[in-house]
């Protein structure tokens, strides 16, 4: 995994899916693991209660996740039922699509807000300048972390998917967990009317969670809840510019975006991989046996370009829908923000076609650079012409 790789890995992916639909291969983190290429047995694997996110069901193959404290280590990713039921239960309210909806006017403004600083300037890095802060706004406001806090909030992530750094991960975690810890006991001294608040009440009152579950719950939502969201407004805008002829077919046709933005998270979607699985019995997935214990790697960016469900994958096409991709995943494990990140790509994308209607690509595409991450497809620029 090379910046080749990064650059484009999709031509990767279509000579491995030719070759067949798994593969056994060296992780990022360097413990062996199955890869599976395409897209019918990504889908079913995605749903098979046989492969667990939870690593205890490893064989012990070297496997090494985030250096997670005690204290985060039973997070909503890595549980299985029924304690991802009952956790998943207590946030859920928060990612429905009326929840979600209700948040469009405070979405709308911070996108306003971040378009005036860059706009007249005529020039702008919209990673830099949007796609990264408006999410982070967005799930600070909802957890009720204050904003001028939200930077320090940005370093973690970025630290935490930084290859190859460990010890500055598990420092960056430290510090997360204990501004966290500070927040939910200033929650309880002020109660707000926030996400954070809530599930205070839902410890301290009926017991539905323990202190440790809420600090790790608060954890994933932060960490999750706006790096996949900047991966796609930018991928989706670059997507969009190059070439531009989709930039002009939006501005002409509005009302192609619902099924533009499904299109966009087929085509370059902000997760190249599913949560990693073990396999709690000895299966088959696509022909292959896969021993009990062994760890498995779902390619949703294979998967969605897989010719056999997406004919002409490689090609983005806004009348397509995007209909049945699997950015999001599938199963008791399917993205928990899908409402809120739709939400957010459709404001950002709406306010730049009507305020910035000559958006440009400041450079070739191939002289952007991609953050070097398995974890999430990120630009580390996007620097544009407005």
């Amino acid at each position: 995994m090379d910046e080749t790789f990064f650059a484009d890995p999709y031509g990767h992916y279509a000579r491995l899916r030719a070759g067949g639909s798994v593969h056994q291969v060296t992780g990022p983190d360097g413990a062996p693991a199955w890869l599976v290429t395409r897209y019918a047995d990504v889908r079913a694997a995605l749903q098979d209660p046989r492969l667990s996110t939870n690593a205890a069901h490893s064989n012990g193959c070297g496997y090494r996740g985030l250096p997670l404290p005690p204290a985060l280590r039973n997070d909503l990713l890595h549980l299985d039922p029924p304690d991802h039921t009952r956790l998943r239960r207590l946030v859920s309210h928060a990612f429905t699509r009326r929840s979600a909806e209700s948040l469009r006017t405070a979405v709308e403004e911070h996108t306003e807000h971040l378009l005036d600083a860059v706009l007249p300037t005529g020039s702008a890095d919209l990673m830099a300048d949007l796609a990264l802060p408006l999410p982070l706004r967005v799930i600070c406001d909802l957890l009720g972390i204050p904003r001028e806090e939200a930077r320090e909030v940005a370093d973690w992530t970025d630290t935490l998917l930084i290859p190859g750094c460990p010890h500055a991960a598990a420092d960056a975690i430290r510090r997360a967990e204990s501004h966290l810890r500070r927040i939910i006991a200033e929650k309880r001294e002020n109660p707000a009317d926030d996400l954070i608040t809530g599930l205070v009440e839902a410890c301290d009152e009926n017991g539905r969670l323990t202190e440790d579950e809420l600090v790790s719950v608060a954890f994933i939502v932060l960490a999750a809840g706006h790096e996949t969201t900047a991966s796609f407004i930018g991928n989706g805008v670059l997507a969009l510019l190059s070439p531009r002829h989709h930039w002009e077919r939006l501005r002409a046709d509005p009302a192609l975006l619902p099924a533009a933005i499904e299109e966009l998270l087929r085509f370059d979607g902000p997760l190249p991989l599913a949560i990693r699985r073990f396999a709690t019995e000895e299966l088959t997935i696509g022909g292959t046996r896969i021993p009990a214990g062994d760890s498995v790697l779902l390619s949703l960016a294979s998967a969605n370009r897989d010719e056999r469900r997406f004919p002409q994958g490689d090609r983005l096409d806004l009348d397509r829908g995007g209909q049945g991709h699997l950015s999001f995943g599938r199963g008791i494990h399917v993205c928990l923000g899908i409402p809120l990140a739709r939400l957010q790509a459709s404001v950002a994308l709406t306010a730049l076609l009507h305020r910035a209607p000559d958006l440009a690509l400041a450079v070739p595409p191939g002289e952007l650079a991609w953050r070097p991450s398995h974890r999430t497809r990120r630009l580390a620029a996007l620097p544009v012409t407005c």
